[in-house]
């Protein structure tokens, strides 16, 4: 989430302002995990830890798909 949050000043063309919001939740999200989380039985907590890789792939690619339009605006332009 971190990264995620660092994208406007790396890339501010690529950011959005709904992306705080999301990194705010994601970051609460995950203290509550590091905090909380070894008392979670070990399927709980493998399903966090595939909900966490799921929405980090889905990330990724939603970072990589603005990046493409923000190229591709900026040709046609």
């Amino acid at each position: 989430m971190l990264l995620f949050y660092s994208l406007r000043i790396v890339r501010p063309e690529v950011s959005k302002e709904e992306d705080v919001f999301l990194t705010s939740l994601g970051l609460l999200y995950s203290c509550i995990i590091l905090i909380h989380g070894w008392r979670l039985d070990p399927i709980l907590f493998f399903s966090q830890v595939l909900l966490v890789g799921v929405v980090l792939g889905v990330g990724w690619e939603n970072i990589r798909l603005r990046g493409l339009l923000v190229r591709l605006l900026d040709i046609e332009n």
